[in-house]
């Protein structure tokens, strides 16, 4: 019975068989006719919408000005189009309500194509129905007319698809342009620091735990294909060269905020591998913390010459010089009272080697050459204010363990001591060997990175001789303790959204191997030390990371410091950073 009145459906016209035939025709003439209203209302659907999406595109593309950065990372200028004759461009009001319009266009696309999709369900079960059937009335659908009924659903999916994709490329335009003052492009970060520390000194005295932010503030300007320049604003203690960190302990009092770096650089177009700096500006040659931090910003000036090299192994050759003046001092002869500076000399020979399609090395050779370091030492020892008699600031002494000679008087009515001069009993001319070996793994979100780096100072203990017979030493200078090295693995990135990283250090410092005051600020102490440093990082969103660091270690058992070894230093540093 069933399969007769299923048949009956689909028969030719004629006796019962016929009338039968005449409803399967007038209901597909019926279904036919709601097929084709309803294209016709989706086409004319889709001609409005698509004109007014054009005319949107069209504005925002003209109005907007997008900056580029070229392969080293300058902001490159796109020459902006001729406006027409009485033409303005909008307003940035105006443009982000054309953002919001564009994205109820797509919402209005995305409903018809939920229609249309309903559709096309319908007319793929009534072929369906005709394919199964014993007997048919009717040839089933063509493959040529199922492409032509399904050609509107595409065109549909690929215009969503495009209006999409220009929508989001419109939204990094504006931010982009948001970022952009002028000639200037801004950038920035914001830290919060959880940092407990306990353990050390059998007196307890490295106990405590701080809340600590950082504020930078960076603004970059590319006056032509020559000349850029910029500045930067930091948080952080104004005497305190190598931290940008201010601690929450001081009665809710407003945090300064200062100069962080002011520099220009001159990129010659008759000699391109030349770039001359000068200001105070962030590191041109490569470093760990192990001689230098990374808050420090030199002052002075830096030159860079820099080869590309067409060989199969050997990418890169280039040699930075800089020179950079510390601070001024002055002379106290009663016949010599002349200024002089405080000055380090320094070179780099830096290379870069492709090893294979997964293996880059980068290697560094380095020399740093102190002049008249002993004003540094009377600055660690002495709170001075700036002054014409001796220019010098008062540093940040808490750590220092470079063999420092001193000489004091004492006065007769109050028993108060005054420093009267301060020297290091060692001079710094510190070689500085260093490579970085990255390998590419099959997944990007997972590189592998080893760095090493060893340092060695060649004159240490050389200041001894010049040192009064009266000054008293903090500790024995030893010549053999001149040594320092930091090795660091890593694996994984923190580029973008889930992106976790891992990495391990290992930090030995031997007392007279590099000037304490200017290296990794976040050790205790600065040197005659040896250190432990597990990270792991997260990227939670693509401009906020969340950050753990431990730093666990002790002082080196030497003539200086005598066993027994003090118990384990620890600090803790639980991070969350937000750039823009």
């Amino acid at each position: 019975m069933g399969t007769r009145n299923f048949q009956n459906k689909f028969c030719l016209p004629g006796g019962r068989e016929g009338e039968s035939g005449k409803r399967v025709s007038l209901r597909k003439r019926s279904l036919d006719t709601e097929k084709f209203a309803m294209k016709g209302i989706f086409m004319n659907h889709m001609f409005r919408i698509g004109t007014r999406a054009t005319v949107i595109l069209s504005v925002l593309l003209a109005a907007s000005r997008v900056p580029a950065r070229g392969a080293d990372k300058s902001v490159t200028k796109i020459p902006d189009p001729a406006p027409a004759a009485g033409a303005s461009a909008p307003s940035l009001e105006r443009v982000m309500e054309m953002v919001q319009e564009q994205g109820e266009e797509i919402e209005l696309l995305r409903a018809a194509l939920r229609d249309q999709q309903v559709l096309s369900a319908r007319l793929l079960a009534a072929v369906n129905s005709a394919r199964n059937a014993p007997a048919v009335s009717e040839p089933a659908a063509s493959p040529a007319e199922i492409s032509r009924a399904a050609a509107p659903q595409i065109e549909l999916n690929q215009k969503i698809a495009t209006l999409e994709s220009d929508l989001g490329n419109s939204r990094t335009d504006m931010e982009k342009r948001l970022k952009r003052l002028g000639p200037f492009v801004f950038s920035g970060d914001v830290r919060l620091r959880a940092e407990p520390t306990f353990g050390g000194p059998v007196d307890r005295s490295q106990d405590r735990f701080r809340e600590r932010i950082r504020l930078r503030f960076n603004a970059e300007a590319e006056l032509n294909d020559q000349f850029k320049g910029g500045f930067s604003l930091a948080s952080g203690d104004l005497n305190d060269p190598i931290s940008t960190n201010q601690t929450l302990n001081q009665y809710g009092t407003r945090k300064p905020i200062a100069i962080d770096r002011a520099y220009a650089t001159y990129n010659p177009s008759w000699f391109r591998p030349l770039t001359l700096t000068g200001g105070k500006f962030s590191y041109p040659w490569f470093n760990t913390e192990l001689v230098w931090d990374k808050d420090l910003n030199p002052e002075g000036a830096g030159e860079t010459l820099a080869f590309q090299i067409k060989t199969p192994a050997l990418k890169k050759i280039s040699v930075v010089a800089f020179q950079l003046p510390f601070a001024e001092n002055k002379r106290s002869s009663t016949t010599n009272k002349s200024l002089y500076n405080t000055m380090v000399y320094g070179e780099q020979l830096q290379t870069t080697w492709q090893l294979g399609s997964r293996v880059k090395l980068s290697a560094y050779a380095s020399f740093y050459d102190w002049k008249f370091a002993d004003s540094v030492a009377f600055s660690l020892l002495a709170a001075n204010s700036a002054s014409p008699d001796d220019a010098l600031l008062a540093l940040r002494s808490a750590g220092v363990q470079n063999s420092i000679a001193s000489v004091s008087v004492t006065n007769p009515v109050t028993g108060a001591k005054t420093i009267t001069s301060a020297q290091f009993a060692s001079k710094f001319g510190i070689v500085d060997s260093l490579a970085q070996v990255d390998f590419k793994t099959p997944s990007d979100r997972w590189p592998v990175t080893f760095t090493g780096d060893f340092a060695e100072n060649t004159r240490a203990c050389e200041n001894v001789r010049n040192i009064s017979a009266a000054a008293v030493f903090n500790a024995p200078c030893d010549p053999h303790a001149r040594h320092g090295y930091w090795i660091e693995a890593s694996v994984g990135r923190t580029s973008k959204k889930g992106d976790w990283q891992f990495s391990y250090a290992r930090i030995v410092i031997e007392r007279e191997a590099v000037l304490g005051a200017f290296n990794y600020s976040e050790i205790f102490p600065s040197s005659n030390v040896e250190i432990h440093r597990p990270e792991i990082l997260y990227q939670l969103f693509p401009n906020v990371t969340l950050q753990l660091n431990g730093l666990i270690g002790r002082p080196l058992v030497t003539a200086g410091s005598p066993a027994p070894a003090q118990p384990l230093w620890e600090r803790l540093q639980f991070d969350m950073t937000y750039k823009f």
